[in-house]
């Protein structure tokens, strides 16, 4: 191992509990090991368990599971009611233990404001009549219950109901039972869940959402009051030395409601500023934390602690190790943090740990391979959120994705067997079959590694100079370093495999090839939208690719993903775009995290970039666009350059006789092309 990492390998304690190397599995939705979003009630789930004990061999030094909620989301049954779940829990952490990994359970008092409520699940609770009816199976109102009225994060028209006193304190009694159920069951700790990221907890610290009177609101130990009451609750019942660790947002980074701060802007912090946070961390360690897992942000910033490809490596580093110099207790933090980077920040004393989250979803193998001396074997993670966290948010919209994937957080866009190993693995295949890909995409290169896994003869076919396909485009802008790196990962993983790659190889005759299986992966192609002057724009693939020279002022037309990533790296490159789009909003599909939209939309809005929306496109002259708005008003644009990013159609080779994967058959996203591949792969 590069002796650079070695200060992740020392052991450290968080309380008497001593860890044998710095690195710390974060939480993340969708992890915990009571299930997460369960139909019929929370229970121990095997998968996620599975999920830790393969982490825990690959020598991970501490983990913190998802978060788990104290209260059941449909039926209403506490935690600490469930014993047969702690039983399953004892044996879990029997085998834990055996590889010298520790674990801490992350226990949650709520969401509040944050809830991440569907837009399946509003229109119940806007109807006082379906909110009574559904109150037995989900009590929105609980769910929703914060420290005062507020207008919930996801969708503004509800507000949010007040919490009870009674609530708190039922709510600070399930804590401490629950903790003492897990300590029982051999757990090292507990995390506190969290004076983080707009939570419940958070919520009430902060006077922007605690406007309550009474001894839980007002002055700044009346707001910190839940969360002191929670750790030494928690204390009384498992003893002092049973650690409590605290997720803990060091800044909000918040500008209002549904409007954060991105980096480098100036702004008025109306959260938790780090004056605040100063005194803050200090009375909660003297209160009975015994570590701080943190960084920054809330629902309303959530770029800080769900950072997009967007936001700087290490992003939250200089915040953290900050606010270290007012405690005694360990730090651990999290935020795109790089191995080289923390264990710099650990040797000089900045922080204490390292934390690491979605690059477990990625590679669970990343420890081993780094000890190993196997870096570029890293498969990374993108910061993509397409599979782990796809909860999205646009005008109109609470959170639009389907129930599927809100049940079915903590998945992987580029490892389908990530916390779905019994629906995705492999199998040798019963007969070796000759299977022929065509597109050497990342949809053909993940199809030719599944079939070559499983016992396949496998040719590639692409009629490039090169593997990479149109995602070599998507990975062209400046902040996409991750994606070139992947690009890079596949190009080695599939010279590892007995495939055989035919670059610069047009097939037009699907026969000639003589496969027993033929599976197409030629992509879509850009639509051109019918109006004058249309050949004097660029496609976006083209400029992507290509790289022409543009002028200062540019227009993109089209607001999706690819035409607001566009619009970000002009605006890096010290260009000024304009963003025309027809529908209301910028980003409004599904399957594009809230996180990555609103980071974009937030730094369009911070760096007055232009955005015409519900606007479309007339023409394209020489002197700019005209476009008309959603009145029917005509009006030009002036630009030296325009740019289409107006959507892909499928563009398969063939379609009888052969499988479609990916993006030919219909457009989506990294996630829809690798699983299908996978589902594709795994029946041949």
């Amino acid at each position: 191992m590069d002796r650079t990492y070695d200060p992740l390998f020392t052991p450290w304690k968080v309380g008497n509990v001593e860890i044998k190397n710095r690195i710390v599995l974060c939480p993340m939705g969708g992890t915990s090991l009571f299930g997460w979003f369960e139909l019929t009630g929370c229970k121990f789930d095997k998968e996620a368990a599975n999920f830790f004990l393969e982490r825990a061999k690959n020598n991970v030094g501490l983990i913190i599971p998802g978060i788990a909620p104290l209260r059941d989301t449909f039926w209403g049954r506490w935690l600490w009611q469930n014993p047969k779940m702690f039983e399953e829990l004892k044996e879990f952490m029997d085998e834990i233990h055996k590889t010298g990994a520790k674990l801490f359970i992350q226990l949650t008092a709520g969401m509040g404001r944050s809830w991440a409520i569907t837009d399946m699940v509003a229109p119940i609770h806007k109807n006082k009549f379906l909110r009574r009816l559904a109150k037995p199976i989900i009590d929105t109102d609980h769910e929703l219950a914060s420290p005062s009225p507020l207008p919930s994060r996801w969708d503004p028209e509800i507000t949010t109901p007040e919490m009870t006193v009674e609530q708190i304190h039922e709510i600070i009694e399930a804590f401490a039972k629950t903790a003492k159920l897990c300590k029982d069951a051999g757990v090292d700790g507990v995390e506190v869940h969290a004076v983080h990221e707009g939570y419940l907890l958070d919520q009430f610290t902060m006077e922007w959402t605690n406007k309550r009177t009474d001894q839980y609101g007002g002055s700044f130990e009346n707001r910190y009051r839940f969360p002191v009451e929670v750790v030494q609750a928690i204390k009384a019942a498992c003893g002092q030395d049973f650690p409590v660790s605290l997720r803990y947002s060091v800044e909000s980074k918040v500008k209002g409601f549904r409007s954060g701060a991105v980096p480098g802007e100036k702004y008025t912090e109306v959260g938790r500023n780090m004056a605040e946070s100063e005194r803050a961390a200090k009375y909660l360690q003297d209160a009975g934390y015994d570590m701080l897992n943190a960084d920054n942000g809330t629902y309303d910033s959530w770029y800080w602690s769900h950072p997009p490809m967007y936001m700087p490596q290490n992003c939250n580093l200089a915040d953290v190790s900050h606010i270290k110099q007012f405690v005694d207790i360990p730090v651990v933090c999290a935020g795109r943090m790089e191995p080289e980077i923390g264990a710099q920040a650990i040797k000089d004393g900045k922080i204490d740990a390292m934390g690491v989250a979605r690059q477990f979803l990625a590679d669970g193998q990343w420890i081993t391979k780094m000890i190993e001396d196997r870096l570029e074997d890293i498969r990374p993670c993108i910061c993509c959120h397409n599979g782990c966290f796809n909860f999205c948010s646009f005008n109109g919209h609470a959170n639009a994705q389907d129930l599927t994937d809100t049940m079915g957080l903590a998945r992987c866009a580029i490892d389908p067997t990530t916390m779905q190993s019994k629906k995705y693995r492999l199998k040798p295949a019963k007969k070796a079959k000759t299977v022929a890909v065509i597109g050497g995409g990342i949809g053909g290169m993940e199809t030719a590694l599944v079939c070559a896994k499983r016992g396949h003869k496998v040719t590639l076919y692409e009629k490039s100079d090169r593997l990479g396909g149109v995602f070599i485009a998507a990975a062209a802008p400046s902040f996409k370093e991750k994606d070139r790196d992947l690009i890079a990962w596949y190009r080695r993983e599939i010279g590892k495999y007995p495939i055989e790659v035919r670059l610069n190889t047009e097939v037009k005759d699907i026969a000639s090839l003589g496969a027993d299986e033929v599976v197409v992966a030629t992509g879509a192609s850009p639509i051109r939208i019918p109006v004058k002057g249309i050949e004097k724009g660029i496609q976006a693939i083209d400029y992507l690719l290509k790289k022409p020279e543009v002028g200062q002022n540019v227009t993109i037309i089209g607001g999706g993903l690819t035409g607001c990533e566009i619009a970000y790296e002009l605006y890096l490159q010290g260009k000024t775009p304009t963003i025309v789009e027809m529908k209301d909003d910028l980003i409004a599909v599904k399957g594009v995290c809230l996180a990555n939209s609103s980071y974009l939309r937030d730094f369009f809005s911070a760096n007055k970039v232009a955005v015409h929306l519900e606007t479309r496109l007339s023409e394209i002259t020489d002197e700019g666009v005209t476009v008309i708005d959603k009145d029917g008003k005509t009006f030009q644009i002036a630009a030296d350059s325009v740019i289409l990013s107006t959507g892909y159609r499928p563009s398969p080779l063939a379609t009888k006789g052969v499988k479609l994967v990916g993006d030919c058959d219909k457009v989506g996203n990294l996630r829809t092309v690798i699983w299908q591949a996978w589902d594709i792969g795994m029946k041949i």
